[in-house]
């Protein structure tokens, strides 16, 4: 379920995950040592070893802790799983407001709706009862023609390299797919906006017809008969729970994981803020955004709950890289550490250029829709030519004679 982390702190007030098996007896103790450990109960299991120096220190893989220790780690062919995880950072320089930014980020722009909290507007339970604030906060980004930016074609970059093991990414933009990453290595954690369904009865509508609804200003509503259900974009709002197949992923890419790339999140939203510390913990670890966040977790329940954080400015940091950045700017900084800077750029100006034209004859299309058919003819609306006005006169007489017949 995705979830704001604000709103974990009652669940943790009232956590009673205590294993009593732990607690009571060498029978309950042998029964546990037979039992399977989940993923979050081996991560707290050995992260108690760790602090109790019951494990040896993690080896240090980076040559230095910095951008360009991480450039030469790649550079050196040292670093083959790549993960990145991205938020809504990556996406602002296409003209796609985040969420939290003073004063330009959506949730310090809703006041007009009157609502309960800002995060209601992206609540299940809100949009069941009133759909207007999401489809107009929403609308501008599904109409828009926004181009993918610096950072997502980095990333597809690292797909074409085959460097890339997996993409994880919180928005709903869809912005990945139209950079040209390929949409098997990609986990849209929160869906996207590519298509709809109906609340009701769950049939699915296409993102052009959402688009096209959205344009004469209206809220797209179920077409079938009978059914009066509003349409929903198949993303993933307060109260729903994630993709089953993200769980899946994270289980089987994780372990694998040997350099981990973080871009433009708060990594305040859970699950997926957590993730960050299901690596290897000899595995590099670079987060590249505007903010510093998501330092160390020291309460046990909150290390379960968050991940065990960064360490960026402790004095045993060893894996840990901030760059205070823009998304673009920290790409192509790496990417110019790396050799591959004019390739970047390039590829940036190309597909750029590409999307223009798309984008144009969209536009145009659209408007020639929009045109009555009667006035695209190059001839007036009523006008009938003499051959065809003598062809409807006898037309007119045969039917005459044939209803005069006995």
């Amino acid at each position: 379920m995705m979830t704001d982390s604000k709103s974990i702190d009652n669940t943790i007030k009232d956590d009673k995950h205590a294993d009593s098996s732990l607690a009571t007896g060498q029978e309950n103790k042998e029964k546990v040592s037979k039992k399977e450990f989940s993923k979050d109960q081996e991560y707290l299991k050995e992260y108690f070893a760790k602090a109790l120096g019951l494990r040896p220190p993690p080896k240090q893989v980076l040559s230095t802790v910095d951008m360009e220790g991480i450039a030469k780690l790649i550079s050196e062919g040292k670093a083959k799983n790549i993960i990145t995880m991205a938020g809504a950072g990556i996406s602002t320089s296409a003209g796609i407001p985040d969420f939290r930014s003073p004063k330009t980020g959506l949730y310090d722009n809703l006041e007009k709706f009157n609502l309960p909290n800002p995060q209601a507007v992206f609540s299940i339970d809100y949009f069941k009862e009133n759909p207007v604030p999401y489809f107009t906060v929403r609308k501008e980004m599904i109409l828009g023609n926004f181009k993918p930016t610096p950072c997502h074609y980095f990333i597809r970059m690292l797909s074409e390299k085959g460097l890339l093991l997996r993409h994880y990414t919180q928005n709903i933009d869809a912005l990945e797919r139209t950079a040209g990453i390929d949409p098997d290595l990609m986990m849209e954690a929160h869906g996207s906006n590519r298509v709809g369904h109906c609340l009701n009865c769950s049939s699915e509508y296409s993102h052009k017809w959402i688009k096209d609804i959205l344009r004469k200003d209206g809220i797209p509503k179920c077409t079938v008969e009978g059914c009066t259900g509003t349409i929903k974009p198949d993303t993933v709002f307060f109260g729903e729970q994630l993709p089953k197949r993200f769980t899946e992923l994270v289980d089987q890419d994780f372990d694998k994981c040997d350099l981990l790339i973080i871009l433009g999140t708060s990594l305040k939203v859970q699950p997926f803020a957590r993730i960050t510390s299901r690596v290897p913990d000899e595995t590099p670890r670079l987060y590249i955004n505007l903010e510093k966040t998501g330092t160390e977790a020291n309460h046990p329940l909150c290390v379960l709950v968050f991940g065990g954080g960064f360490k960026f400015d402790d004095e045993d940091n060893y894996r840990d890289v901030f760059v205070e950045a823009a998304c673009d700017d920290g790409c192509y900084r790496l990417a110019d550490l790396l050799g591959w800077g004019d390739e970047l750029r390039d590829l940036v100006k190309r597909e750029h250029a590409k999307l223009d034209v798309e984008f144009e004859e969209e536009e145009r299309a659209w408007a020639a829709s929009q045109i009555p058919v009667s006035t695209t003819a190059n001839q007036k609306p009523c006008q009938i030519t003499p051959q065809q006005k003598n062809k409807n006169i006898k037309n007119k007489n045969v039917t005459s004679n044939r209803k005069q017949k006995p």
